[in-house]
């Protein structure tokens, strides 16, 4: 019987065996350390075991150098920093992807591009092949970055898809069945004159949110009025700024949908400022199911999506893809990646 910790040489144990002793391959034993999803359990246990019965300890720094590997991935956010620390969303998402790599050795980076000048420092850092990996957040429509990474080689997912043909692994929530959802519960409470605030329409989601409001009213029948719909960008002062134009524009308007919480704590306030009671004059939906959304007077109705979940199932998703890919290896043109469409749920509270 092997000693503990000590190989056939009498040495510290290697890779071929630990190999040896599971009877498995040297590949195997290598994705299994690294955490790989396509290894049976069985397998897994006897890896697993003959590490334990040697004492192998995986040499991290040359796995990863002889792997061309830097442990590391990161997360890119095509946005301001200011932006970013506003929004709970962000803060949400940053916390799912730091619980999938809890029991990992991968490294987190956190990269801002929201303007050219950080978009081309990143492209310079991401072709000295810096990381393994990068997770996108909050991309729009015209967004460069995915494409650029996708050149590069480097495995991506996408938090929500730019378009219904993304090329790219992405993992969003049910967009279209909350918009539906927030405005079918509204007339369900006898509204008849809805507003929408949307989302920044170059988001693919913001867009889907607003086909599912346009779906709910034509489902009860209620003929679309564009004179309701107010372009926003999911924050407050574009609550704000969009809500006093419906007013002006529409003053019998008697329910909102606001496309984040963000915007329909900015609405709440234009609303309360016109001498407008919530929800007895106007009822009041948001969007994200966030803090604010709790705290808000009166608490804030708003469709709930799983956003820490879908930074979890992102960085999982990533995780699988760096650990059976080849280093730079590229994905070729055509190939669908997998598109994970996470549920929402409608949260009652006293704005509706």
């Amino acid at each position: 019987m092997a000693s503990h910790g000590r190989g056939r040489s009498g040495g510290r144990p290697t890779l071929e065996e630990v190999a040896a002793r599971a009877g498995v391959g040297r590949g195997t034993v290598s994705r299994v350390i690294n955490g790989s999803p396509s290894v049976s359990e069985a397998t897994r246990a006897a890896v697993e075991a003959a590490v334990a019965e040697l004492g192998y300890v995986p040499n991290t720094a040359a796995r990863a150098l002889a792997a061309n590997r830097t442990d590391a991935i990161a997360l890119v956010v095509p946005e301001s920093e200011t932006r970013f620390f506003a929004e709970p969303y962000f803060s949400d998402m940053l916390r799912g992807v730091g619980t999938a790599l809890t029991d990992t050795e991968m490294q987190l980076l956190l990269i801002f591009a929201g303007n050219d000048r950080e978009r081309q420092r990143l492209a310079q850092y991401l072709a000295a092949h810096r990381v393994d990996g990068v997770l996108l957040v909050s991309v729009h429509a015209d967004d460069p970055l995915p494409d650029m990474v996708s050149e590069l080689g480097i495995p991506a997912v996408i938090s929500g898809p730019r378009s219904a043909d993304e090329p790219l692994a992405s993992v969003d929530s049910d967009n279209h069945g909350g918009g539906r959802s927030a405005t079918a519960h509204l007339i369900e409470r006898g509204r008849r004159r809805i507003a929408h605030i949307t989302g920044r329409l170059d988001v693919y989601g913001a867009q889907r949110r607003t086909d599912g409001y346009r779906t709910a009213l034509a489902e009860a029948g209620i003929a679309e009025d564009e004179g309701l719909v107010e372009p926003g960008d999911f924050s407050e002062e574009g609550g704000r700024r969009a809500m006093a134009a419906l007013l002006e524009r529409r003053p019998d308007l008697d329910a909102v949908f606001a496309a984040s919480d963000v915007t329909a704590a900015g609405a709440r306030q234009v609303l309360r400022e016109a001498g407008r009671s919530i929800p007895d004059d106007v009822a009041l939906v948001g969007y994200d199911d966030s803090a604010i959304a709790r705290h808000m007077d009166p608490p804030l109705t708003s469709v709930r999506q799983p956003i820490t979940e879908m930074g979890r199932v992102m960085t999982d998703l990533l995780l699988e893809e760096t650990a059976t890919r080849e280093p730079r290896q590229r994905v070729p043109a055509g190939i669908r990646r997998v598109q994970t469409v996470l549920p929402t749920q409608l949260v009652l509270r006293q704005s509706s």
